[in-house]
């Protein structure tokens, strides 16, 4: 007669590929275990041992998207995206960033942000001037026009914000943006400008 090693529901929990392809007979606690839900590498949780759901990385991927499509949307009549008008909000906080530092800012490649700024200047949006203590350097700054446009969105785009964070008292927002640029240190090494 075969003995057979029946693992049990933390070893289950701590090795989510586990039940892949294994064929497991009846247990003492089989009336008790949840049947085991298999989940890509995006969608396990925090690894602690605890079924938390998807991971961090999955659910934050999943809220820029749900963001940048609205953004997208509402951002449509001006003819830009949500990437440019988030490099006109970050030229307004920090004026005269090189094309490097908007980049890293933005969220953006460097090649990327070079046909943005390309495209942001043809509209007059942006204007670049020669760094003076690097003349091999641009520094970006926002036009006029450029403010305009952010002043026409400002109140559609916080709109936006305020539903994304409507079931969070105004202490636990604090909190999240808190977590968020600690988050963000701990990968880029870099503030937020």
């Amino acid at each position: 007669m075969e003995t057979r090693h029946h693992p049990s529901r933390l070893d289950r929990r701590n090795n989510p590929g586990f039940a892949r392809g294994a064929r497991e007979g009846p247990s003492a606690d089989a009336e008790e275990a949840p049947p085991v839900k298999h989940q890509s590498n995006s969608e396990r949780g925090s690894g602690d041992g605890q079924d938390l759901g998807p991971s961090l990385l999955y659910a934050i991927k999943q809220l820029e998207l749900a963001i940048r499509s609205r953004m997208d949307t509402i951002l449509r009549p001006a003819g830009i995206t949500a990437l440019q008008y988030t490099a006109l909000t970050v030229l307004r906080r920090c004026d005269g960033l090189s094309s490097a530092e908007l980049a890293r800012n933005s969220f953006v490649t460097a090649q990327t942000m070079g046909e943005m700024i390309i495209a942001l200047e043809s509209r007059g949006l942006v204007s670049r001037r020669v760094d003076p203590s690097n003349r091999r350097q641009m520094l970006t700054s926002v036009t006029a026009t450029g403010v305009g446009l952010l002043d026409c969105y400002h109140g559609e785009v916080s709109a936006l914000e305020e539903q994304m964070v409507s079931q969070l008292t105004p202490r636990q927002r604090g909190t999240l943006r808190e977590y968020l640029i600690s988050c963000r240190a701990g990968l880029t090494r870099t503030e937020a400008h």
